[in-house]
């Protein structure tokens, strides 16, 4: 199998569309962007809407044409993981096959009065087929899952200590995100994930569904969330501002500031595509700080 140096770059920018573009989205799109344009790659765009009762009706059309007017230009087909259902379906058989999958009855009221912060256990001892409205979980294994994070170096989680057996399908019949994603990159021959790093956590996980699966593992590569005055995620639930595209080479600047780039004082006064074309040419991702948390200058304006 070939390793992901030896393979052409394929990067990825996967927004949800449950509202605008933000200042945290637009981090994660540009630092994925520079991230494949430095490497000579392509860079694809996913619409994650796997949860379709968070979708905002008209959201992925406003992302896409913010994007456009960032001058954000990507490869091939735009994916819909609404779309995807029967390869998430194909996935769930292979590990139901492996007998890796079992029914839980569990509700959240259920889980919430557990004292550990872990799913506890409770179904593991149910089997399939199940005549009850219930939801679908991975069997953990008590192994450590190592990866070198380009951002935030070495990480290590124990599965089954520190994961639990998680969600693969929902109660309501909606394939959890943890194997969507999975599913998704590895479709798209993915080589490097860039994204932000509230999902740091979750990648051992999709590490482990993919050496279960068979898929190769993607690069890792988790950028720091960008937080307002009170420490809070910049994010759509917080009710993050929406990007004013009339300052969209100030708020490019800001992104670029906020990834450890170094760009000159006059290059704001600059057209967007001088701004990137200076961007792809000295991004360098060794200078991004591995704070998980970062309070942009101008994360508003």
């Amino acid at each position: 199998m070939l390793s992901n140096k030896s393979k052409p770059y394929k990067g990825r920018f996967a927004p949800s569309p449950t509202g605008p573009v933000h200042y945290g989205t637009l981090v994660a799109a540009v630092g994925s962007y520079l991230q494949a344009k430095k490497n000579n790659g392509e860079w694809l765009i996913r619409m994650e809407d796997v949860d379709i009762t968070r979708k905002v009706d008209g959201a992925d059309v406003d992302i896409l044409k913010t994007l456009e007017a960032f001058g954000f230009q990507w490869h091939g087909k735009i994916i819909y993981q609404s779309e995807q259902t029967a390869h998430y379906q194909q996935a769930l058989e292979q590990l139901i096959s492996q007998s890796l999958i079992f029914p839980c009855l569990c509700s959240r009221k259920q889980l919430a009065k557990s004292d550990s912060t872990i799913y506890p256990g409770t179904c593991r001892s149910r089997q399939l087929p199940e005549k009850n409205e219930h939801a679908l979980r991975l069997l953990s294994k008590d192994i450590s899952i190592e990866f070198n994070d380009a951002v935030m170096g070495r990480q290590s989680q124990n599965i089954k200590r520190q994961c639990g057996d998680f969600v693969i399908r929902r109660r309501d019949g909606l394939f959890a995100y943890q194997l969507a994603v999975v599913v998704d990159d590895a479709l798209q021959n993915i080589s490097e994930v860039v994204r932000g790093a509230d999902l740091l956590d979750s990648t051992a996980r999709q590490i482990y569904l993919q050496q279960l699966l068979n898929y190769q593992t993607p690069d890792y590569c988790h950028l720091p969330l960008a937080v307002d005055d009170s420490g809070n995620k910049i994010s759509k639930s917080e009710g993050a501002t929406k990007i004013d595209l009339r300052h969209k080479e100030q708020q490019l600047i800001s992104v670029l500031e906020f990834l450890g780039q170094k760009p000159p004082e006059d290059l704001a006064q600059s057209h967007i595509n001088d701004i990137w074309s200076w961007a792809v040419e000295h991004w360098d991702v060794s200078y991004i700080s591995s704070k998980k948390h970062i309070q942009p200058v101008l994360s508003q304006k």
